[in-house]
């Protein structure tokens, strides 16, 4: 019996559905994966913001992934809020010692509402100390600028974050461009010293919440198909751009992705 591969998401709750852990499981389930999780904060959030965000205690973050992994194993890892600095600290010191496998790193850090889902001082150690156990780390414009002190506002820039980043440690690097203005959005996947671009036309709407959670997390799911990384990029982002054209309009703010609607399949071989 072909089995699907098994995705650990560590990463906040979303209780209006559209981000965090709600968009990591639509997504690995959608995608024929089997989706485990280990929460790191409870969110009250709607479409509309963040009203408040209640961290898990660093120890029982790392508890909730031991208990998965220890029994029912794990393919790949994918990280998203971590909120702390001791939750990032507690994170890396258990994937430190833990089974080896592909760890996909989303450095959240603000919500599209502006609500901060990663403290300031937590910046360096995710740099430091999670970065580098990252197959590859999918920061957005905002976050790249803030983990490499830049401005960016165009390609070239990107190329420049992707080359700091990897001076920094990173193994491989994909700067999400959706922030820069253009009717095409560009995305840069540096791995090697090689350049991967991948373009789409920009979809005008304002349901795009949960987009960085679902592309890494749809990333996740495709490299544990078997896919290579850029392939699982590719993949990825086509499945990030139905779920955005089937949104089910949702809220009166910046509306959650139609997961379930969303047709993209891996196509893969799954695991004996």
């Amino acid at each position: 019996m072909l089995k699907p591969p098994r995705i650990l998401m560590i990463a906040g709750s979303d209780s209006g559905g559209g981000a965090g852990i709600q968009a990591d499981i639509k997504t690995v389930t959608m995608l024929g994966g089997f989706a485990t999780t280990a929460i790191t904060a409870l969110t009250a959030q709607n479409t509309m913001g963040v009203q408040g965000i209640v961290p898990v205690a660093p120890e029982f973050v790392v508890q909730q992934m031991h208990s998965v992994i220890s029994d029912i194993g794990v393919d790949v890892i994918k990280s998203g809020m971590l909120f702390s600095h001791d939750i990032i600290h507690a994170v890396a010191d258990y994937l430190e010692r833990a089974v080896p496998c592909p760890f996909i790193l989303d450095p959240v850090m603000v919500a599209t509402s502006g609500a901060v889902l990663l403290k300031a001082d937590a910046q360096s150690a995710l740099l430091t100390r999670l970065m580098p156990l990252a197959t590859l780390i999918t920061p957005n414009i905002p976050e790249a600028n803030v983990l490499c002190d830049m401005d960016m506002t165009s390609r070239d820039d990107m190329q420049e974050a992707a080359r700091r980043l990897m001076a920094k440690g990173a193994k491989a690097v994909l700067v999400k461009g959706g922030h820069l203005e253009s009717d095409i959005i560009s995305d840069l996947l540096w791995t090697n010293d090689t350049a991967h671009w991948f373009e789409s036309p920009r979809i005008h709407t304002r349901h795009t919440h949960g987009t960085g959670c679902t592309l890494a997390s749809a990333i996740a799911t495709f490299i544990g198909h078997g896919k290579s990384l850029p392939d699982a990029v590719k993949l990825a982002r086509d499945y990030v751009h139905q779920a955005i054209l089937h949104a089910p309009q949702f809220g009166h703010g910046n509306g959650p992705l139609g997961h379930h609607d969303a047709l993209i399949k891996p196509s893969a071989s799954g695991r004996g």
